[in-house]
């Protein structure tokens, strides 16, 4: 056995810290802060927070978008507050309509989740002036200090904040509120803030604050949150794959990243920020996908969003936090940051899809399926895995371009844990990495994982439990991935122990592809078979029921969370949400839904039953060119800094391929537009106004039709400005394939519609839950 492949466990003997904080300050009933976790009625917690901003999501849509987050295991959502969207004029803030914070915050806690509040004033979010409205902008004030002209200014703001919430932000509905955004160097300021919110009435049981960057944050006063993105859109398009994205797929102890947000640091801090003693480490932007700029366009693929957050929560993580976790679109345009607005990148005047988990269309994309996965780990284990310290292998990669090193960690108390492998990485696929095998030494016992030597497969991602006991039942350890524990008699406590009131629990796990499963069960060591029907095993204090999904099935689960009452298990692959009492509804393409749940009481599977399904139904969309497009001329529209200009809306009504689509009359409600294209910039424009806009990177355009106002009888066009083949920007590989190839055609362009389809989804509720139990 290699070397490599071992790690000593120590029990963490430092004293555990309880700062004012959320504690003495601020307090809320049954919340506590520590330095190793937070702990609701007394039990450790670890959320997992997503980003989904309300003024870039119709109203109509926020309940439909909160559910989806939740059905993928996110309990917190967090979102900027944009200043530059409430009061773009001077005068009074408008908190109407599509702008009611105060709606949106009762939407998420009508939902039983929990709230973050990112209140700025300064933002970012890919905003003009970093959310400043353009008149503050041109203050003659120092922004973002203690200029008393500009904390004037910020008063009032904060003020009509506070009376818009109309005391709703305290600490018994408000989770937490961020101050300011990548500020590095002006800590008293931020405590003035701090100052001025809660003279404003606003409050919350934790303050916050972004501490990538080498930032400088008053101690105490707010906790130090960290990110990590595989890959940024702020880089030259020159540029190759930077060393602060590699570092994101390896399990470490640095928590700082300096990439992040360096493209509009003016200098670089020299040390790098420290994690606190004070708080336990904790993530706000760990990268849920990643914007599109002009000159750069980032595609990432679900297993690398998963691999991120995979290795932060295997590094310590006692907070995920996802950004952005739902995508959307500006409600104006002319919000976007831009580069005629001082910044050095061009991005989509209204798209701000992010390639997330919910995409701009309200549409689960496959990163859901990955990332909800790590989540219902987090769910049934959270409370063991919040306070665990990680360890680190006694032999650990040799930097960011080691490609032969085991990437792997463990959180344990010493007497269990989880042991995370993480082998997957964008740009430069890995290797299968053969004869490894993991042991775990602690001062009560070792672990030898699996019993003999394994290939790790290129693209792994694992959490296998070490120590669990369930039913009575030790697992000392499993090599197959964690995903949830149900109890035996199917109406579970929902604490993941499986010491329901009766019955044998179920301990479900997914196979990683490519490992055999073996196990070790009160001292047996087994082979166990991936399939449907579980597995009995009995121990010396019950019997465990054991299921292991097979591979292929994994993307298909859903875990529907205890906090609902009744934790359950669902394969589909259709996309399911829940309401906060565990209602399942069903949002179908096919023409009938297609669930399957699997029930602890008779070890089998079989659906849920449904109130007056619909059927889904998909078209294709009759497109007629009605315009062929003009090769632009050579050289691009421009650069700032190296990075590439976007095409100004009069280039693309000059040079634009122009399609008129042909919706079909039956149309019905929630339809979704699919768009499979190539160029360079799509205009999608209703009635001659754009309604939605994105930049080629080779994924499909996607929109739902009802939320542009797009119906039978509109007037519908599709404008696409084709790409020069010389035209230097960077492209996703497939992208990038597909440039090269009208190159060597010797197509001065590219610029084509391949398919346009429409959908008009199924959707389903589930019949009362009293009925189905």
């Amino acid at each position: 056995m290699s070397s490599a492949a071992r790690a000593r466990v120590r029990r963490d003997n430092a004293p555990v810290r309880r700062p004012a904080m959320g504690n003495d300050i601020d307090a809320r009933p049954g919340l506590e802060v520590t330095s190793a976790a937070l702990l609701r009625d007394g039990r450790p917690w670890l959320p997992v927070s997503g980003e989904l901003h309300y003024t870039r999501v119709p109203r109509a849509r926020w309940t439909e978008r909160i559910r989806l987050m939740r059905a993928g295991g996110i309990d917190v959502i967090s979102t900027y507050v944009p200043w530059i969207h409430h009061q773009p004029e001077p005068g009074p803030a408008d908190f109407r309509g599509e702008l009611d914070i105060a709606a949106f915050v009762d939407a998420v806690r009508a939902e039983g989740l929990e709230l973050v509040l990112r209140i700025g004033p300064w933002a970012h979010g890919e905003l003009r002036n970093g959310g400043f409205p353009d008149w503050v902008q041109a203050l003659p004030v120092e922004h973002r200090t203690d200029d008393p002209a500009y904390l004037a200014v910020v008063r009032e703001w904060f003020g009509a904040l506070g009376t818009a919430l109309g005391g709703r932000a305290h600490p018994e509905n408000i989770l937490g509120i961020q101050l300011e955004n990548e500020l590095y160097d002006q800590p008293d300021h931020i405590v003035t803030l701090k100052g001025l919110a809660r003279d404003s009435g606003l409050s919350a049981p934790l303050w916050t604050a972004t501490a990538w960057g080498s930032a400088q944050l008053p101690e105490g006063e707010v906790v130090p949150l960290w990110g990590g993105y595989g890959d940024g859109f702020w880089v030259d398009p020159d540029q190759p794959w930077d060393d602060t994205f590699r570092a994101h797929f390896f399990f470490s102890d640095r928590w700082d990243d300096p990439g992040i947000g360096a493209d509009l640091r003016a200098t670089e801090l020299a040390a790098a920020a420290a994690a606190s003693e004070l708080f336990p480490r904790a993530t706000c932007e760990v990268g849920g996908g990643m914007a599109t700029a002009y000159h750069r366009r980032p595609r990432p693929a679900a297993p690398d969003i998963a691999a991120v957050a995979h290795a932060k929560l295997g590094s310590g993580s006692a907070w995920q936090g996802l950004y952005m976790y739902a995508g959307g679109a500006n409600p104006v345009p002319g919000t976007a940051e831009t580069q005629a607005t001082g910044y050095p990148n061009d991005l989509p005047d209204l798209s701000y899809d992010f390639h997330a988990p919910i995409g701009e269309a309200g549409r689960a994309a496959p990163s859901h399926a990955a990332l909800r996965l790590q989540h219902a780990v987090i769910e049934a284990f959270g409370s063991d895995l919040a306070p665990m310290p990680t360890t680190f292998p006694d032999v650990a990669p040799a930097g960011v371009r080691d490609r032969t090193t085991p990437r792997w960690a463990v959180r344990s108390d010493g007497t269990r844990g989880f042991l995370f492998v993480g082998w997957q990485q964008p740009y430069e696929p890995l290797d299968d990495l053969p004869g490894i095998r993991f042991r775990v030494e602690t001062d009560e016992r070792t672990w030898e994982v699996p019993d003999r030597a394994v290939t790790i497969p290129a693209g792994t991602l694992a959490c296998w439990p070490l120590g669990l006991v369930i039913g009575g039942v030790e697992v000392a350890w499993v090599s197959a991935s964690l995903v949830t524990v149900l109890d035996g008699d199917g109406d579970g406590d929902g604490d993941g122990d499986g010491d329901g009131d009766g019955g044998v629990p179920t301990l479900v796990l997914r196979e990683d592809t490519g490992i055999e499963v073996r196990a070790e069960i009160d001292g047996q060591v087994r082979a166990l078979r991936p399939s449907l029907t579980p597995e009995r095993v009995t121990g010396h204090g019950g019997a465990l029921d054991i299921l292991i999904v097979p591979a292929y099935l994994a993307r298909d689960l859903w875990v529907v969370d205890a906090a609902t009452g009744h934790r359950r298990v669902l394969v589909s692959r259709d996309e399911l949400t829940w309401d906060a009492v565990g209602t399942v509804s069903v949002r179908t393409e096919a023409p009938a839904p297609d669930v399957l749940e699997y029930r602890p009481d008779d070890r089998g599977w079989r659906g849920p039953e449904w109130a007056a399904p619909a059927s889904g139904w998909t078209a294709p969309v009759v497109a007629e060119e009605i315009r062929a497009a003009v090769t632009p001329e050579p050289g691009g529209y421009g650069a700032r800094d190296g990075r590439h200009t976007a095409p100004t809306r009069a280039v693309i009504d000059e040079r634009a391929a122009v399609h008129r689509l042909r919706l079909p009359a039956n149309l019905g409600p929630d339809a979704t537009l699919r768009i499979d294209w190539a160029g360079d910039v799509a205009h999608l424009r209703a009635d001659g106004r754009i309604v939605a806009d994105r930049f080629w990177d080779g994924s499909p355009f996607i929109v739902d039709l009802d939320d542009l106002g797009v119906f039978p009888g509109t007037e519908l066009e599709l404008w696409i400005l084709p790409l020069r083949t010389d035209a230097g920007i960077r492209l996703p590989a497939g992208a990038a394939e597909r440039l090269a190839d009208a190159a060597d055609g010797g197509a001065p362009d590219l610029c084509a519609l391949d398919r346009v389809r429409v959908t008009t989804p199924g959707r389903a509720v589930e019949r009362d839950r009293a009925e189905r139990r």
